[in-house]
């Protein structure tokens, strides 16, 4: 952790602390790709959906409770969902995109491949948490991963669930956390006992990848910033374009300057073009304002 608030774009690690980003467009653009449609309400909630209606993704700021994002498919479309997933408001975006890319590579492969797809053992989302030193444990039917700094952990309860309850969310089929032990400091993620493994597999791989992620600071919640390793982003060294783009701003800025200074001429000599438009400058970010 730096000694001074960073001021800009930060890089964090681990992934599991760096928050979520609030906006839903990284998450919500693999399906846009793929042909899915948005609407939203007059809440501001987003609803993507594929054109034969049978999956479905809302981004929910303003819904019942804390969860921000839930993706659905069923076989019906008047139906209950086939399988459920869901992500609560302090998950992080990278996890939803992962999942929602790995959902829209499966959808362009042949729509019943998200209803109906080979099941595959669970294992293969297991895998990539192995290969990252993620220790394992187990009781009864239940899998248990946890990550070796215990800040991340995933939850796999084995055996034939009941649907009604899973969709309730009164159980959990998959179950991943992370951030400490609070309310306010933890996020979740949920997928029910059918959602498709390859769907899983992508989520916890991107989980457990130890690249750092892009934040701006104020992004990054103030609860965990004196565990998450965070470092300022240097801005990029100007090129030569840039240079001589900032050397003909400053160019016109002068010429303003020079023409607010000058006595004014007589209004017969005066051409409408005489005196430029001073430029207005430019806010750094839309998050700034947030702030």
């Amino acid at each position: 952790m730096p000694s001074r608030t960073p001021d800009g774009d930060v890089s964090v690690t681990p992934l599991c602390l760096a928050g979520s980003t609030t906006i839903g467009d990284p998450a919500m653009q693999p399906l846009r790709d793929h042909g899915f449609t948005a609407q939203s309400d007059e809440l501001a909630n987003v609803y993507v959906s594929s054109p034969d209606q049978h999956v479905r993704l809302g981004f929910l700021p303003e819904g019942p409770d804390n969860t921000l994002w839930k993706v659905a498919a069923r076989s019906d479309p008047f139906g209950l969902p086939d399988w459920l997933a869901t992500f609560d408001s302090n998950t992080p975006t990278e996890l939803v995109a992962a999942f929602t890319f790995a959902l829209a590579t499966s959808y362009s492969e042949g729509p019943e491949s998200v209803l109906a797809s080979p099941r595959r053992p669970a294992e293969d989302a297991f895998r990539s948490l192995e290969e990252a030193g993620w220790k394992r444990g187990s009781w009864q039917l239940t899998t248990l991963f946890t990550a070796p700094d215990g800040l991340a952990g995933l939850t796999y309860r084995g055996g034939v669930l009941n649907r009604h309850a899973e969709l309730r969310g009164d159980q959990d089929g998959w179950l991943l956390w992370g951030g400490h032990d609070s309310f306010s400091s933890r996020w979740y993620a949920t997928f029910t006992s059918t959602v498709p493994i390859d769907l899983i597999a992508e989520t916890t791989g991107r989980l457990a990848d130890p690249s750092p992620v892009l934040r701006y600071e104020l992004e990054v919640p103030e609860r965990i910033r004196s565990t998450a390793r965070i470092h300022p982003v240097s801005p990029p060294v100007p090129t030569p374009l840039d240079v001589r783009r900032a050397a003909a701003a400053r160019a016109r800025s002068h010429a303003n300057h020079l023409v607010g200074r000058a006595p004014a001429a007589p209004a017969t000599t005066v051409s409408p073009g005489a005196v430029l438009p001073t430029r207005s400058a430019h806010h750094r970010r839309a998050a700034a304002a947030r702030s």
